[in-house]
């Protein structure tokens, strides 16, 4: 059943810290920095104590094969998508994979996910992602798995380059809502470029838990600002792939972040773990 897969994921405080490491999935170059060697990456990080690792069905066996019951509980990436380079190319698509959530289950994941992407102009890709969050929602009812749907809305590649947010909280919202409306349990927004405001983004979820992602690498103490204030504005949890992958200690930068996602703790007290003055 959901509730119990839930459970894992989430901790006894309804907070979840999510590491994405499901990068090399999207065949870009320049999301491999910090995981080229990717079972480094997932040890490394299991050992820092994250709620779960987001991870491809190709490398979720990595977390999977970590002996004992304390490792991190396993999201596991349904779809690849063609979209994150500064040049878009002439044909888009967003694949999901075949039998997504039986594989899922053999891998004994807590949770899949899947994106909702929103580009300037490309009614087609949004379709396609429509379509596979629809299809992908029928089989996690079928198997009781929770289902995170990932409403991003995206820049022009060409004035941003790929991935990077469009913060206008009138288009998250809706985004954010139409994913629940198709069956989403659990919501991956973008931060609003005000945000302040993200409790709106919360709102449109309907209870849904709203777990804010990273986007592209920051400065330490720009991410841990932002996160507190996430966290203040009602998000549940984080999803961080860069942020801590690209960190100069990842394993640092993951107990920073769980102490603000868990422990409420203050910017100041988290640069301090992440610093080691305590």
């Amino acid at each position: 059943m959901k509730a119990a897969r839930l459970n894992r994921l989430f901790g006894p405080d309804g907070k979840c810290f999510d590491v994405a490491i499901d990068h090399g999935f999207f065949n870009e170059n320049s999301f491999l920095q910090g995981i080229e060697n990717i079972e480094k990456a997932v040890v490394t990080i299991a050992d820092a104590g994250p709620d779960a690792i987001q991870l491809s069905p190709g490398q979720g066996p990595i977390l999977q094969s970590i002996k004992g019951k304390h490792k991190p509980a396993l999201v596991m990436r349904t779809d690849v998508a063609n979209v994150y380079g500064r040049k878009l190319p002439d044909y888009l698509f967003s694949q999901l994979i075949e039998d997504a959530v039986e594989h899922a289950v053999r891998l004994d994941a807590a949770c899949v996910v899947v994106n909702l992407l929103w580009l300037p102009n490309q009614p087609k890709l949004y379709h396609q992602c429509v379509a596979n969050v629809a299809k992908l929602q029928l089989q996690c009812e079928r198997y009781g798995m929770p289902l995170m749907v990932e409403p991003l809305v995206m820049q022009p590649n060409e004035v941003a380059g790929g991935y990077m947010v469009d913060g206008t909280l009138e288009k998250i919202v809706p985004l954010v809502r139409q994913a629940v409306e198709l069956g989403a349990d659990v919501i991956k927004a973008d931060p609003c470029d005000n945000v302040e405001d993200f409790h709106y983004v919360v709102e449109a979820a309907g209870g849904r838990p709203v777990l804010p992602r990273g986007g592209g690498k920051a400065s330490e103490e720009d991410i841990l600002r932002r996160t507190h204030a996430l966290m203040r504005q009602g998000a549940s949890g984080i999803v961080y792939g860069r942020n801590v992958l690209q960190s100069d200690d990842p394993q640092a930068m993951t107990r920073a972040f769980l102490a603000i996602v868990h422990g409420g703790a203050s910017v100041e007290d988290a640069l301090r773990i992440l610093r080691k003055e305590v």
